[in-house]
């Protein structure tokens, strides 16, 4: 069993940036394709990143594309997300999650991940 746990998230002014990170703990992280998903009330939850095993593909949802980066450190078991511009329409919890996978791809759909974090809650304030 993968456990994978987020932090990070926090109250910000729009403009101003935030780096969540996700750990993951009980499976090879390198054989790992992991993902950022947001959800806010009333919405989906909707891609935000994704990143193959290898950090060597990337996919962006249409909203954070410019303005947010994946990568990780598989010497740490260590995911991160940078955002950088926030903007109120931001403000979500944000969860990570896995999924074994050792092809050179990631997931968009958040049905083909397996372990989730609880989540950590971005607020952006205008």
């Amino acid at each position: 069993q993968v456990q994978v746990a987020e932090s990070g998230g926090g109250f910000v002014q729009a403009g101003e940036s935030l780096r969540l990170s996700c750990t993951a703990s009980g499976m090879t992280f390198d054989d790992l394709t992991m993902g950022w998903f947001r959800q806010a009330p009333g919405k989906e939850r909707e891609l935000v990143s994704c990143v193959s095993r290898s950090g060597s593909n990337s996919l962006y949802g249409e909203s954070v594309e410019g303005r947010f980066s994946i990568s990780r450190d598989n010497a740490k078991s260590t995911l991160y997300l940078q955002m950088n511009s926030l903007v109120p329409e931001d403000t979500a919890m944000y969860y990570c999650a896995a999924v074994k996978n050792l092809g050179p791809w990631c997931y968009k759909s958040s049905y083909e991940y397996d372990y989730w974090g609880q989540g950590t809650q971005v607020t952006v304030s205008s």
